[in-house]
């Protein structure tokens, strides 16, 4: 999908979705994975990452 590696990382690096209400955040992995982010916009601490199509 993207044509070249700077795209691909303003689009995807360090980007996760809600898994309750699918927001979008930029978040460094390893506090998301520690569950110390919350989503803006319902307070869930669920998230995955954003799929590459």
């Amino acid at each position: 999908m993207v044509k070249f590696p700077e795209a691909g990382a303003r689009m995807f690096k360090n980007v996760f979705a809600c898994k309750a209400c699918s927001t979008k955040m930029r978040a460094p992995n390893l506090k998301v994975l520690a569950g110390k982010v919350t989503c803006k916009k319902c307070g869930s601490h669920a998230f995955r990452p954003l799929r590459k199509k």
